[in-house]
């Protein structure tokens, strides 16, 4: 922000779901970032607003101290945060922000944020995105050290996971990089017989990590360390964390669910070739190995919406 342009009041609405939380947090950290932007969260499973509320407009009582009174920006993230958002559109001076395809007409808010694998309409007022917002921010360099991380997630909606598939391609890559370092971790998806099975692989050059033995920042961290990421395409929350972060990232091969709008996103990033599969491994793991440029939709969602709001009350 330029001198003598005061800070804006940002209020987040989220369901306390982690992955909607982690959109939030992404968005905010760059309004404060680009904006010092005064973040204020609103809980709106804490928050009981019935329909007619929703429908008119018409805000429910807040307990807020003065100076978080006058928001410049309501963001929500989550179907359960529909109603909360629509009893705050009437906000004087504020713009109304939904990262999702609400389930309510359109023009009842400002602006929406949706990702391009939903298939939104273009709209002036939508921005779409590749993928949905994470907390993750691009590296400076990458490392030069032989150190990879596998990302292995389960069974889903989207892909017919298949525990042998995996193990496969697990061990083609050790066999043709057998002097790189990897860390491997499990998600609350991944089958125990698989988890037992990579297991039995752990050595000098491979370490087991349990999803379970993680922290919030653990995968930041050890992106940060590794020169490749490779990931199943179930897990596509981290296949963008890891394009985020300017990662070369390549994907285990599955068969996707035809029709899931998650895997043509993903196939949609291995056509423009920011993902490459275990045939082009050299293209992710060569140290000469050319890096996209970073997908840090976060950032230019914030971009977007403060140019947004400066036209309504920055």
């Amino acid at each position: 922000m330029t001198d003598g342009v005061k800070p804006p009041v940002v209020w987040l609405i989220h369901d306390d779901k982690p992955g909607h939380r982690n959109q939030l947090r992404g968005l905010a950290s760059r309004l404060k970032a680009r904006a010092d932007a005064r973040c204020h969260w609103l809980d709106a499973g804490s928050l009981s607003v019935p329909l007619w509320r929703a429908l008119l407009g018409v805000r429910p009582t807040l307990d807020l101290p003065d100076n978080l009174r006058r928001p410049a920006l309501i963001v929500a993230a989550g179907t359960r945060t529909h109603r909360l958002l629509l009893a705050l559109r009437r906000t004087p001076g504020a713009l109304t922000a939904l990262l999702m395809r609400p389930s309510f007409p359109q023009r009842w808010i400002d602006c929406r944020i949706i990702p391009q694998h939903d298939h939104p309409t273009p709209l002036l007022d939508t921005l779409i995105t590749t993928g949905v917002l994470n907390t993750l921010t691009p590296m400076a360099k990458l490392t030069e050290r032989k150190h990879g991380v596998v990302l292995i997630g389960g069974p889903s909606r989207h892909y017919r996971w298949d525990d042998e598939a995996i193990l496969r391609q697990f061990d083609q890559l050790l066999q043709e990089y057998p002097d790189w370092h990897w860390t491997v971790t499990s998600s609350r998806r991944t089958p125990i017989e698989l988890i037992s099975a990579l297991q039995k692989r752990e050595s000098h050059h491979v370490r087991i990590r349990d999803h379970r033995d993680t922290h919030d920042q653990w995968l930041a961290h050890t992106l940060s360390a590794s020169r490749a990421a490779w990931i199943t395409p179930d897990s596509a929350s981290m296949v963008y964390e890891s394009l985020t972060a300017g990662i070369p990232t390549g994907l285990f091969s599955l068969p996707p669910v035809s029709g899931s709008r998650v895997a043509d996103g993903v196939e949609a990033l291995l056509e423009s070739r920011r993902l490459h599969t275990l045939p082009e491994a050299s293209s992710v793991m060569a140290a000469t190995a050319p890096v996209s440029p970073p997908l840090w939709e976060a950032d230019r969602a914030a971009q977007w919406l403060l140019e947004r709001c400066r036209g309504v009350s920055l």
